[in-house]
């Protein structure tokens, strides 16, 4: 008999070799419909698949990210089956599952593919998935291995065979006519795949290498209903109309020069008001919780991020280092400001009586990211994070937490941002020599994450082998307005770095301790953070937030002046605005107004002039009437 823990807790004994789907059987038949796979002992299995031993075991559904990519997965081996089915000669690349469903990478020889042959690819995709194949796991020798796809002619998956091990394990994975060189994991069958769009076609060179063979790269999505697949399509066509790209084009908000460089994004004044704002929102809160402000240089010398360990982490997306005339002296953009307040906390001696030690910088890092990455403000090469480092004692640790979190969910909440959830990274307990640090060290960081956000009764997942290799961590996981998730800002506990750089308090025994580090960023980086706050709000930001609150509309030239009373009366209520003043119709500027997101449209005539009053209009709910100014101003207030 083993032993199955479950993520509850609670442990169950079966015969050895009993499969995840059995166990989900054992509990509830409607459970074992909507397993998918399995994570036993922290990696993910087929549901099918023997357990020998005494393990942790997380039954995968829909609803879990390690789910999804098991189903996607199955779904471009049967996409590739189809293409043998459709195109026989076609040699198959790889074919993972991604973030957001699946490609095969293939060489269809002279053939050609395009869009057009979407539909007939799917057609046989769904008509492969009814036949219920199964999806079977097969040991099998290098040797072994590399004879079968000898006589099958597919030089790329005997290149992939070449590179592994003389005694490596191999699998194969067969379903139907279909086998593929794979080590999984894959459905229990090939019926559960209800829904399937291909999305995508392109070009990608074998391996990555500009020097190998083009192949078709062709990307789709699946799912296990057709109303998914459907609410899918409707929402990457709502998700078009909110790209950030656009809609900052659209509100003058930012952009890109390749003069300047691709990935370094350039703030314009309406952008750059919105950018000022969440970071006096983040001082200010700062302040009232006792962060002290600093600011530190965007570069440092090379010796500084090898102490942290920065370098052989990101050395090689880093810029390439910045010589000076002194021999052997390189200095690198930073690509984290955690170095540099260690040495902050290093200059002078602490006691237990000044700790906790909090402190924050708006920092702006660098890393030299991959120009096919590159994406809007999401992924770019510099990058400012609202960063900062708390040094304290293990016992100051779970306050700490607390503190982090009650300000991370404000903002989180002041943003709009209502529906999150955060994710518990813990160690692997089967594998602690991945991690650095005491047992006591890690069961003190992790007891004070989970009590802390139990203590403030947030919603989390736990995954363990997720943690950093210096401590566990937490983090938040925002859903935006189309239900897409996204991780926003973490909270890390590190004993790692205090220990490279030496640091120390004499505690209230007169010896000298270690402090412990607690990284936090609520809005992760600015850049970032942005993207997902106008995609999320379709560019309608929160009231507070907004660069341009009203905008003044004069009928004619001869309201102009009035029009510039108006936004000087409103600025004495601290209300912003501006006066469109062009020789355009009054339909014409609604128009345009209404395209930049400008919450509220003032419109002045001769009936307003004379009344000293405005016709007030608000984005998406029409007109709202004549108001005076103090009346408007008041209306406006409660909407904050």
């Amino acid at each position: 008999m083993i032993n199955i823990t479950l993520p509850d807790g609670s442990v169950r004994q079966y015969e050895s070799g009993v499969t995840a789907m059995q166990v989900a059987e054992s509990i509830s038949s409607g459970l074992a419909r909507n397993v998918l796979s399995a994570k036993v002992d922290g990696e993910v299995w087929d549901a099918n698949r023997a357990i020998a031993k005494d393990s942790r075991v997380q039954l995968l559904t829909w609803k879990d990210k390690d789910g999804q990519m098991t189903f996607w997965h199955s779904t471009a081996h049967l996409m590739a089956e189809a293409l043998e089915a459709l195109y026989p000669g076609v040699k198959l690349g790889t074919g993972p599952a991604i973030e957001d469903g699946f490609y095969y990478d293939v060489d269809l020889g002279d053939r050609k593919l395009s869009s057009e042959d979407f539909s007939t690819i799917e057609k046989k995709m769904l008509e492969l998935a009814r036949e219920k194949n199964a999806f079977v796991r097969q040991d099998i020798s290098k040797a072994d291995a590399t004879k079968f796809f000898q006589e099958k002619g597919d030089e790329y998956k005997l290149e992939l065979i070449e590179k592994r091990g003389e005694d490596e394990a191999l699998t194969l994975y067969t379903q139907g006519n279909f086998v593929d060189l794979c080590k999984g994991p894959h459905l229990a069958d090939t019926s559960k795949i209800k829904a399937v769009k291909l999305t995508k076609i392109g070009g990608a060179f074998w391996q990555g290498d500009e020097s190998r063979q083009q192949m078709t790269r062709l990307r789709g999505i699946s799912f296990p209903k057709q109303k998914e697949l459907t609410q899918y399509l409707h929402m990457i066509e709502e998700a078009k109309k909110r790209d950030h790209r656009k809609l900052g084009a659209e509100m003058d908000l930012f952009m890109f020069s390749e003069r300047v460089g691709a990935g370094l994004p350039i703030w314009l004044p309406k952008g750059n008001a919105v950018r000022e704002r969440l970071m006096k929102f983040m001082q200010e809160q700062q302040v009232k919780r006792g962060y002290k402000l600093v600011t530190t240089p965007h570069i440092g010398k090379k010796e500084l991020y090898v102490t942290s360990g920065h370098y052989a982490k990101y050395g090689e997306d880093s810029f390439q280092p910045i010589k000076t005339p002194k021999e052997d002296e390189e200095f690198y953009l930073k690509p984290m400001n955690c170095p540099h307040h260690c040495e902050i906390y290093a200059h002078r001696p602490h006691s237990y009586k000044e700790l906790p030690l909090r402190i924050a910088e708006f920092g702006t890092v660098y890393r030299y990211e991959q120009s096919g990455e590159l994406h809007g403000l999401s992924r770019v090469r510099g990058f400012t994070q609202d960063d900062a480092h708390i040094f304290c004692t293990e016992d100051q640790l779970k306050s700490e937490f607390l503190n982090v979190l009650d300000l991370t969910t404000e903002m989180l909440q002041k943003m709009g941002f209502e529906n999150f959830t955060a994710q518990i990274s813990l160690r692997d307990p089967d594998n602690p020599e991945k991690y650095i640090g005491s047992d006591e060290n890690w069961r003190n960081a992790e007891t004070a994450i989970i009590e802390a956000t139990k203590e403030v009764n947030l919603e989390t997942t736990t995954e363990l082998g997720e943690a950093a290799f210096y401590g566990p961590k937490l983090d938040f996981m925002i859903k935006d307005a189309l239900g897409r998730q996204w991780q926003l800002g973490t909270i890390q506990v590190d004993y790692n770095l205090p220990e490279r750089f030496e640091l120390e308090y004499i505690g209230s025994d007169n010896q000298p301790h270690r402090p412990v580090m607690i990284h936090r960023a609520p809005f992760g980086s600015l850049e970032r953070f942005m993207s997902i706050l106008i995609e999320h709000t379709a560019g309608k930001f929160p009231l507070w937030l907004t660069p341009d609150q009203f905008v003044v509309l004069p009928i004619s030239d001869a309201y102009n002046e009035y029009a510039e009373g108006i936004v000087t009366q409103l600025a004495q209520h601290d209300i912003r605005g501006i006066v469109d003043d062009r020789t355009e119709s009054i339909g014409r500027k609604i128009r345009d107004n209404e395209l930049k997101k400008i919450p509220f449209l003032l419109i002045v005539g001769e009936k307003e002039a004379a009344a000293n009053g405005v016709g007030v209009r608000k984005q998406g709910d029409g007109d709202k009437g004549m108001m005076s100014v103090e009346e408007f101003a008041a209306y406006f207030n409660e909407l904050l």
